[in-house]
């Protein structure tokens, strides 16, 4: 049971995880912190917080355990604000999704109380956001990444791995910096292209006739697009050099993809369809079985 949980910023992913350690009866009072008093208030509305902190100190009062759930790039001020409030049991936690930057501000604010923190990353999301969007059934089924620190105690590791397990998740741990190349590949990036798509068509002079015509497959590839600009600026900057490694590498497919459209190679398109096509069914066949696909790739 946690007594007194703080989620500071009570949208969907900090108002999901309140929601559903509320279903499983497993947290008595939820105190939420924000920038905005209306979004607060909206929470507070649908019973996603019980009681809305004007200052820290107030938030932290009797503290068991606090989720960050605001954009990676205010890790550090957030921080800042709270250690003078910390209290000794106090755990905190986040849900950003990037995790050595986010490690990186932790110990430079919170300094050798660095022990308290436990870094993590819900791998659940929409491209919905603010306390509407939050609901109590996010993270079934999902993984939860936690990048334990050399500082924590496994007994503060276990209360944060155990308040995702309440909301139905399932627990993974990576290192920051193997969590940091992985999502560059497998989230970042796909946000980035999403993110490009949009814009391009959007800036072409006849943009209105390009979406007037776009479908599911268009809509299903951009869905992403949707997401807070704020949020995946500063997850794009944050995790820049891996990210821009997995950009050059999907630059140079483009490329050999153009070559092979350009010399009119049906074979050479084909292979590559039918190797993305196996890899894709592979994968979902693994989600549903939960365990890792195999890797297998044709050559020409």
């Amino acid at each position: 049971m946690i007594g007194r949980l703080v989620v500071v910023g009570a949208g969907l992913i900090g108002g999901s995880f309140a929601l559903a350690l509320k279903a499983a009866g497993a947290v008595k009072t939820v105190a939420g912190l924000g920038r905005s008093a209306e979004a607060m208030a909206r929470a507070r509305e649908l019973g996603i917080v019980d009681e809305i902190c004007d200052t820290p100190q107030q938030a932290l009062r009797g503290a068991d355990l606090v989720l960050l759930a605001a954009p990676v790039g205010q890790t550090g001020p957030i921080l800042d604000s709270l250690l003078p409030y910390l209290e000794p049991q106090t755990v905190i936690t986040d849900a950003g999704s990037t995790k050595c930057d986010v490690v990186a501000a932790a110990r430079q604010a919170l300094g050798p109380r660095v022990r308290q923190f436990v870094p993590g990353h819900p791998i659940a999301g929409s491209e919905s956001n603010g306390p509407d969007a939050a609901m109590a059934g996010l993270y079934r089924g999902k993984k939860t990444v936690l990048t334990p620190l050399p500082e924590n105690t496994p007994a503060d590791v276990e209360r944060v791995a155990a308040a995702w397990r309440l909301c139905g998740s399932l627990i993974h741990t990576l290192s920051p910096e193997d969590h940091d190349r992985v999502f560059a590949a497998v989230s970042h990036l796909p946000h980035l292209l999403a993110y490009a798509l949009v814009d391009d068509i959007a800036a072409k002079p006849h943009a209105d006739l390009l979406f007037q015509y776009a479908a599911s497959g268009f809509r299903d590839f951009t869905r992403i697009a949707g997401s807070s600009p704020e949020m995946w600026r500063d997850i794009s900057l944050a995790n820049r050099e891996a990210l821009l490694t997995e950009l050059d590498a999907y630059l140079a497919q483009l490329t050999t993809l153009r070559h092979k459209l350009a010399a009119a190679d049906g074979r050479g398109l084909e292979l590559v369809y039918a190797n993305a096509q196996r890899a894709r069914q592979a994968w979902i066949e693994a989600i549903e079985a939960g365990s890792p696909p195999q890797q297998h790739r044709d050559t020409e």
